[in-house]
């Protein structure tokens, strides 16, 4: 009797990339997603191995497409940008992400914030921010040793990894980049785009102008050179014709100096 011969084939984990969430309850959250997500893109839009996202699902365990996480936005330090459905992390050298944010809304229980800050803890995140729009209040944690521990005074501070500096303000929170800009909307950025366009057409028009100015200058030089040039050749051509005047004068027997 000849035995079939079988191979045991693992199947393939399929790592789904939505989990049917809503990115955000409402637009304020979103606006905040939004502004911390594309301002981190701006940071490190010049370094390669940086990977920037916001509500990306993350699968921390190899195998394991049940445990899953979307911070609403992540920084990954030391691997390429590029899309991606998901970020699992066993692809990914295994990196987790080292920054991650949330931004509250109405609809986050203080038991589902207490379950993502032990996710965040158990699957090594190093930074992990938590703000909250309505009530204008940032909460911070740091990984010390193998655990995350609440930074005592948010309020003026600046991320070990990011560089980014935390400034509470009366109406808002405001962040600031490694180089003093404040983290601002699509909007706001447009309008300073706008607004640098024009300074750079300004400095254009300026120049421009400073330019015909010394055109105008060197015309003008240009021109009394050329009438002092024309009065030394009429000079030139009297002291000439006198010259001969006087020529033929002596000729005539006549002193010159008698007459002129």
């Amino acid at each position: 009797m000849v035995k079939e011969l079988t191979t045991d084939t693992k199947p393939e984990i399929i790592y789904p990339d939505s989990d049917g969430q809503p990115m955000a309850d409402n637009t304020k959250q979103f606006r905040w997603i939004v502004i911390i997500k594309e301002n981190l893109e701006i940071l490190f839009a010049k370094v390669p191995d940086v990977f920037v996202a916001g509500d990306l699902l993350w699968y921390p365990i190899k195998d394991n497409n049940k445990t899953r996480i979307a911070p609403d936005a992540m920084v990954v330090f030391g691997r390429p940008k590029g899309d991606r459905g998901s970020y699992i992390q066993c692809k990914e050298e295994n990196i987790a992400p080292q920054v991650v944010f949330e931004v509250l809304s109405p609809g986050n229980t203080p038991k589902e914030m207490r379950k993502k800050l032990q996710s965040y803890d158990d699957y090594g995140v190093e930074e992990y921010y938590v703000y909250d729009p309505d009530k204008i209040n940032l909460t911070g944690y740091i990984r010390v040793g193998k655990s995350l521990r609440k930074i005592e005074e948010v309020d003026g501070w600046v991320s070990p990894r990011l560089g980014i500096r935390f400034q509470a303000a009366p109406e808002s929170l405001e962040i600031y980049l490694p180089d003093g800009r404040k983290f601002l909307t699509p909007v706001e950025l447009d309008q300073a785009r706008e607004q640098a366009e024009q300074r750079a057409e300004q400095e254009r028009q300026r120049a421009e102008q400073e330019r015909q100015r010394a055109e105008q200058e060197r015309q003008r030089a240009e021109q009394e050179r050329q009438r002092a040039e024309q009065s030394g050749k009429r000079a030139e051509q009297a002291e000439q014709l006198a010259d001969k005047l006087a020529k033929l004068l002596r000729e005539s027997g006549i002193d010159p100096d008698q007459i002129l």
